[in-house]
């Protein structure tokens, strides 16, 4: 059977200007919801640029950590840095969780036959598919857990949504802002910002492991790919910005999850 490290140093022949326009797709697809978009980005690695799935998902990464570091002082700008660090606990919970999740999500994705990792990214995709119509479709509530069931529930979330954003190269915004909204009873706003300091660590955590496998070399044998798509998804990103609440989420959210549900569906029967 055909894994990716038969594939890798595996270099994408398409044109920049085709990679930057795929990007900022992606973008603003992500963008008009709030969200970077990585999720819709990895079946695009795949069926259209031809990658592998651990090369896909390497370079998924990649670019989810540029998005990230970009996003980052924009989200600070909206929520003030003195009151995230009011809400530390918050973030070093999920963290005890994420940061295991990660490493351990990435080992298992290295070692997994490609066939066995194209089904897992197609049921991670579904999964991403049934949260965004939730957050987006729902009032989320606080559970209001107490003290002594909250910190554990922060640390087995965390550590699953570790798992889940190493597999897909993804940051896990979709999964981590229900989750501090729901466990910690935090507004949506500010759970986008927590998100996002959560997010960081983890992916640096799962790009850590992933470099320690031969599939890594795919980053540097494409890496005039990476930054043009990852330059297209942030000028996207900020063009979906502007374009959140022109399209109703009523006709937006459904149209995306099933995007999410064809490209699972297409990725279960990749061989």
């Amino acid at each position: 059977m055909t894994t990716d490290r038969t594939l890798v140093p595996l270099r994408s022949t398409h044109s920049m200007p085709v990679v930057f326009g795929a990007g900022a797709a992606i973008g603003v697809l992500g963008g008009m919801i709030g969200l970077g978009g990585a999720e819709f980005r990895l079946p695009l690695l795949i069926g259209l640029f031809g990658f592998a799935a651990l090369s896909a998902v390497i370079l998924n990464k990649a670019m989810s950590l540029v998005v990230v570091l970009v996003a980052l002082p924009a989200r600070l700008m909206a929520v003030p840095a003195a009151e995230l660090a009011e809400r530390w606990p918050v973030a070093v919970n999920l963290l005890a969780g994420s940061l295991l999740g990660a490493w351990a999500g990435a080992s298992w994705a290295v070692r997994m036959r490609s066939t066995t990792l194209y089904k897992v990214l197609a049921a991670l995709m579904v999964l991403m598919a049934a949260a965004l119509v939730v957050t987006h479709t729902t009032a989320l509530e606080t559970l209001s857990l107490p003290l002594w069931a909250q910190i554990p529930a922060g640390v087995i979330a965390g550590f699953g949504i570790g798992v889940v954003a190493a597999i897909m190269g993804v940051a896990g915004g979709e999964l981590l802002i229900p989750t501090i909204v729901l466990l910690f009873g935090e507004d949506i706003k500010t759970a986008g910002s927590l998100s996002l300091l959560v997010s960081l660590p983890t992916m640096l955590v799962a790009f850590a492991r992933y470099s320690r496998d031969g599939s890594f070399a795919v980053l540097g044998a494409n890496l005039r790919f990476t930054t043009t798509m990852a330059a297209g998804s942030i000028a996207g990103a900020v063009l979906g910005g502007l374009l959140l609440g022109v399209f109703p989420d009523v006709v937006l959210i459904p149209a995306l999850a099933v995007i999410l549900l064809v490209s699972a569906f297409k990725l279960a029967r990749h061989d």
